[in-house]
């Protein structure tokens, strides 16, 4: 039905019945209304869940991960140290052993080191069983002190000092090597946690989207609701003007309304707007503090959004 044959129904309807029409208006409108402030307060709530979603992603899951990259990034360069050293060591004990009277017996000395350094990384890279790796440090001390019989035979006090250097030098890096797993597993684990509250804050905001979508046509039919409202209003003010008695006589006693110049129009609106626009802003800093807008403040930003989207 086109408006103007809405008009020319809406202009045969007597009193009574435009009446009915006015407060079925009314009706839908308010209720429409409610609505309206029901979804802001739901955009608001989901804000502010937002807005902690993003406070604990960032200052405790992604601080806690930056933390530890840290650390385990400082010893890291600590591990490289203590490999530089122990590589240095071995390479001293090496010239020792070649510069000895003794050829034959270093050549035992260098055998045995090398099936300890084998033993010591089986136990390190393999999964072993208790028994295993029983058996396994036993051998090792029994190599450890067939060596200790070779040095203390051969009285190399230089190579037995650097022997002690050489087990200080291992024992604490292993002990960087437990250090740095953990660490690494505790940077590993904020970071998952971090990213998981990322993906809820990306699923609230799709529910965010879809409710303002929602809030929209909500009010675009509230709106459509107050203009046949006020168009009814206008009709009855007209009908009931109709019903009372002339009381012209002759003349209008009617006095001429005063007209307002152009000028005075464009300061008013000027004024208007500039109000408009200081509480727009009054409006955008309570959302940003996660305080409750009012419905007249919600409709501001609200229509600041859909005129930024055109």
């Amino acid at each position: 039905m086109s408006n103007d044959t809405t008009k020319n129904t809406q202009s045969s309807l007597n009193l009574k019945e435009i009446q009915d029409q006015i407060e079925l208006y009314r009706e839908k409108r308010d209720e429409l209304n409610k609505k309206t402030k029901d979804y802001i307060n739901r955009l608001q709530d989901l804000e502010s869940k937002i807005n902690e979603y993003l406070r604990v992603a960032k200052e405790e899951h992604k601080k806690k991960r930056d933390y530890w990259n840290e650390k385990v990034k400082k010893l890291k360069d600590k591990k490289i140290e203590y490999k530089n050293l122990l590589d240095n060591l071995i390479e001293e004990r090496k010239q020792l052993q070649k510069n000895s009277s003794d050829s034959s017996k270093f050549g035992d000395l260098r055998q045995i080191n090398r099936k300890i350094d084998v033993l010591e990384r089986k136990i390190e890279t393999e999964h072993l069983d208790i028994s295993e790796e029983n058996s396994i440090i036993d051998t090792i001390r029994e190599l450890a002190e067939e060596k200790q019989k070779i040095l203390e035979a051969q009285n190399a006090e230089e190579i037995l000092k650097l022997e002690r250097k050489i087990e200080i030098v291992k024992i604490n890096l292993n002990k960087i090597y437990e250090q740095l797993t953990k660490w690494s597993n505790k940077s590993q684990d904020n970071h998952a946690k971090m990213l998981e509250v990322y993906d809820k804050v990306t699923e609230s905001k799709e529910q965010k989207k879809k409710m303002e979508e929602e809030l929209i046509k909500n009010k675009q039919a509230a709106d459509n609701y107050h203009e046949k409202f006020l168009e009814l209003m206008n009709q009855r003010k007209k009908l009931s003007k109709g019903k009372l008695p002339s009381r012209n006589y002759g003349k209008s006693s009617r006095k001429p309304r005063k007209t307002r110049s152009k000028n005075q129009k464009e300061k008013e609106a000027e004024m208007l707007e500039k109000v408009k626009k200081e509480k727009l802003a009054t409006a955008l800093e309570k959302k940003k503090a996660g305080k409750k807008l009012n419905l007249y403040e919600a409709r501001l930003i609200l229509e600041a959004q859909n005129f930024d989207d055109n």
